[in-house]
């Protein structure tokens, strides 16, 4: 069995400031939701990186990585920006940036971060 196959599934709570994580190679489901303001971004965010990295390793056949933000504040942006920097190296890898519906800022700021990396996005409104 390869250590990816073992590897423990990241899920974290939302609070208020932070969002929800659902990470789970094993039901293929990649999910960051609710709000993004926590008051260290980068520590916040930190195992997130971890685990999508060790599982780039050994990833499954596709990843569909969905972000379904409401709000995300300048620190957090960055942050998931050094995700989706270790989402390129995966191949396959595909993100989902939901937006609320007539939300142009949230909008934007997916437009804004597909541009920077190499990955096919795709934009829904909810």
């Amino acid at each position: 069995m390869k250590a990816a196959e073992l590897m423990e599934i990241l899920m974290l709570d939302g609070t208020g400031d932070t969002p929800k994580v659902i990470l789970n190679k094993k039901t293929g489901v990649f999910e960051i939701s609710g709000r993004s303001l926590p008051a260290k971004a980068a520590a916040f965010y930190s195992p997130v990186l971890t685990w999508v990295k060790k599982y780039g390793t050994d990833p499954n056949p596709s990843t569909n990585f969905v972000f379904k933000l409401e709000y995300i504040n300048t620190a957090s942006s960055k942050t998931i920006l050094d995700v989706l920097y270790a989402l390129e190296d995966i191949q396959g890898a595909k993100v989902f940036w939901y937006f609320p519906q007539g939300d142009e800022t949230m909008e934007e700021t997916g437009e804004e971060l597909a541009e920077l990396v190499e990955i096919p996005f795709e934009f829904k409104p909810f």
